[in-house]
This record gives C-alpha cells, structure tokens and sequence, in this order.
C-alpha cells in the first residue's frame, strides 16, 4: 500500500473497531503519527512479530523505528499511565528517544479526577453512564471550567504549580464531601505528584502545533489516530452515552491544531459486526448464542477495562451516519473472520421508531431507546479465512457481504482485515 498525504484514521461505531492496527500498518509509510483526542479510556492493541503492545496514550506508530509521534492538545494525559507505557515499549525493545513529544497545552489527569468519576458513576445507581473510571469525563470538565484546569506546561512553573493544586484540592474535597460523603485526597500528596509529573513529562515536551505544521510545510506525510469512535462523539453521538470529546472525524482539527483541508484521506474503521462496551443504545446487540459466539471468536474484552463487549449484528444505518458526518472516503473493514462459520448473516439497514421507519440516525437519547433494528439476511460461509492472502480467495459469500455493506454505508472498502496480525490484511486498494 502506497500512503498518500495527509491520513486520518477515524472509528465509525462504538469504538474498539481496531483502529490501532490499521494505524501501525499506515505507520510504516508514515513520517509522524498524531494522536489528537482522548485520553487513557481509549485502547489500541498492536499486533507485530510475535509481541502484542497495549497502548492507551502513545500512538501506535510508536512500534515503527522511524516514525515521530505526537500526542496532541487535545488529549488528556494521566502521566502515570503514561509511564506505565514507556516501561512497556522499553521491556518489548522498542526505542523511541526523541521520536515521542508531547503538547505543553494537553490537560493532566489527576487523581482527583479518577476519584471523581468514580463516585459520581456510583451514585447515578441504574442510570450509570458506563464511564472508564479512568477520569477523563471529569479532566475535560475542568478543562471547560478553566479554573480547576492544569495543563502541562503549568507543571514547570513551580512556584505558582503548589498553590494552584492546594487550592483545586481544597475545592475538590469540599465538593466530594457535599455530594459524595468523601474525604477526597491528600493536597500534600498531590503536590508530590505534580512535580513528579513534570519530571516524566518534561523530557517529551514541545509546542506541536508548530511542530505538525512546520512537518506540513515539509511535505511529510502526517497519519492521524482518532480514539473511541464517531457514534462516542459528545456532540454527534448517542447522546449522554458517549465519551467527552469530539471523537468524530469533525474533532481533528481542534484537537491537533491542523485545518482539515490538510487531511487528503478520511479513512473511517469498522468491524464487521457490532460491538458497545458499557450502557447506552447498541439496537443490534444479541444477547443470545451468536452474540455469544462473536464475543469468544473476536476476544471481545474491553483493552482499557477487560469488560466483556456487547455483541451484535453489524448496523449499517449507524455506520453510513457515521460515514456521512466525518466524509469519510474510504473505509477498513475489520474482524471479518470472526464471523466465518455462521449459517447466516444478519444487516441492520434501518429503524423503525413507534412504527415509523426513520429516514435519519436518531442522536436523540428517548428515541434510541425505542427503536428497532431492521435487518435483512445474508448467507454466511463455513471456510475459515484467517489464512487468506487476498481479497479474491475469500469465499464468494464473504465477497459479497463485504459489498453489500458497501452499497449500504455509501463507501469503498478500501482494507479488509481477517486477522490481528499485520500480515492479516487484506488490501483492495493500492494507495491511501
């Protein structure tokens, strides 16, 4: 596969559609890989030589020796994780000196956050959002707020660094106290673990907006790595069931700092079925033997949280929303031998709302609890297709299925995967 400009590598369902593969195999062509969005709630697993690396911050271009990896503004970046992942990379021999930056305007994730998404979540009883617990909803709140709000560059200026964390404890505290019959933390201890986060941090820190444009301006070919996916974006997504950010193709440029016009290729990413972790609307899960099946053959455990994911039938109606909303050109088609051995296939192509087919995606959260799924039947394959070398030997029923979501989702797919490993990609198209 030939890479071609500027790429953005975008999640068109609930996430975990295994954007991080698709990713690393973009990488090795790439010059940069940008990671623009998120935080530790997001999970990328990379597949290569026998070494499986989970990666929750750091880009998974990471793996490749050449490329330059960027964590951008808009993430939110809990540094203990981020070590954590160093440590990782170092034990699996990967060498990133100087290939790793970090934004000075990116917001830290504290403990305090962590706390608080944990006890807000508890006591929302059955109306829980189904949060990570890994803080983030909480940091980007601060983030909107300002005032509680500390970002990276601010842990090297130590002599306004103390006071500001006292003061936001002191707030938090009372706050927990209020509302949750918490003591909350230590403000000592959190000062201990702002200076030692300025200490992991400092060595990758920089200004990546001119870094990713002065890159631009080289002509060097930019990949960009989104996180969770579209139907998890705070605005477009299935609403309040989603993730804190814009994690949709229309959240790239806020998040890197890079204007769209300069992204050639919106590549979007979808499995071959269905999955949700969490609560909120999954209309096609099947809580039943197949979505049983698809969860053991797909390994369908959460990266981030181990929890197992729902399971369903692949919703063609939300995907092409998704293709819409991002324009997405072209899309990687995931997992797809998960789904050999079954007798038939089933394909949400619409739903029908108190007896009203709809013309649109609800993001209406009353109505997407009340839809139902519209499915038409595919025939399945009995070959398993792990092995398979291109597009061409797959069995004429898996050929088919994968053009019939194409017709249904209103774009090309461009990549077929059957496999996690690398080599277990399916390429039907020659550039990106």
């Amino acid at each position: 596969m030939k890479l071609r400009g500027n790429t953005l590598v975008i999640g068109l369902q609930w996430g975990d559609e295994a954007k991080g593969k698709i990713t690393d195999i973009l990488s090795e062509q790439a010059d940069v890989v940008v990671r623009f969005l998120g935080g530790s709630n997001a999970g990328h697993t990379v597949v290569t030589g026998g070494q499986t690396f989970k990666l929750h911050l750091i880009p998974s271009g990471i793996i490749h020796p050449n490329v330059l990896c960027v964590i951008a503004g808009g993430v939110v970046l809990d540094p203990e994780i981020f070590e954590l992942e160093l440590n990782d990379l170092v034990a699996g021999h990967i060498k990133f000196d100087g290939r790793l930056k970090i934004s000075q305007t990116a917001h830290v994730v504290f403990p305090y956050h962590k706390l608080e998404d944990q006890l807000k979540e508890n006591s929302l009883g059955d109306g829980k959002i189904g949060t990570t617990a890994r803080g983030i909803g909480p940091c980007y709140t601060d983030k909107a707020t300002r005032t509680q709000a500390i970002r990276v560059c601010d842990l090297f200026h130590l002599e306004q660094l103390d006071a500001k964390v006292r003061d936001i404890v002191n707030y938090k505290n009372r706050l927990f106290l209020a509302l949750y019959n918490s003591p909350g933390v230590n403000a000592d201890e959190m000062v201990r673990k702002a200076h030692r986060y300025g200490e992991i941090l400092r060595p990758f820190v920089c200004d990546t907006t001119e870094l990713l444009q002065d890159a631009m301006a080289a002509d060097k070919r930019l990949v960009f790595e989104g996180a969770q996916g579209t139907l998890l974006d705070v605005d477009h997504g299935t609403f309040p069931y989603v993730t804190s950010s814009n994690a949709s193709a229309c959240g790239v440029s806020a998040g890197s700092g890079v204007p769209a016009k300069a992204i050639r290729t919106f590549l979007g990413v979808a499995k071959a079925y269905t999955t949700r972790v969490g609560t909120g609307p999954c209309p096609t899960e099947q809580i039943n033997a197949a979505g049983d099946r698809i969860r053991e053959r797909g390994h369908e455990y959460g990266t981030t949280t181990g929890r197992p994911r729902r399971c369903g039938w692949f919703d063609a109606f939300a995907t092409r929303y998704s293709v819409r909303l991002g324009g997405i050109d072209k899309v990687a088609l995931m997992l797809l031998d998960v789904l050999s051995g079954f007798d038939k296939l089933l394909i949400c192509t619409g739903y029908r709302y108190r007896g009203q087919m709809l013309r649109s995606f609800p993001t209406d959260g009353e109505v997407m609890k009340e839809v139902e799924p519209v499915y038409e039947e595919h025939p399945g394959w009995a070959e398993e297709i792990d092995q398979v070398k291109s597009f061409d030997q797959l069995p004429a029923n898996a050929q088919s299925y994968v053009r019939r979501l194409e017709q249904l989702i209103e774009a090309p797919v461009a990549i077929v995967s059957v496999g996690p490993d690398r080599a277990q990609t399916l390429m039907r198209e020659e550039t990106i």
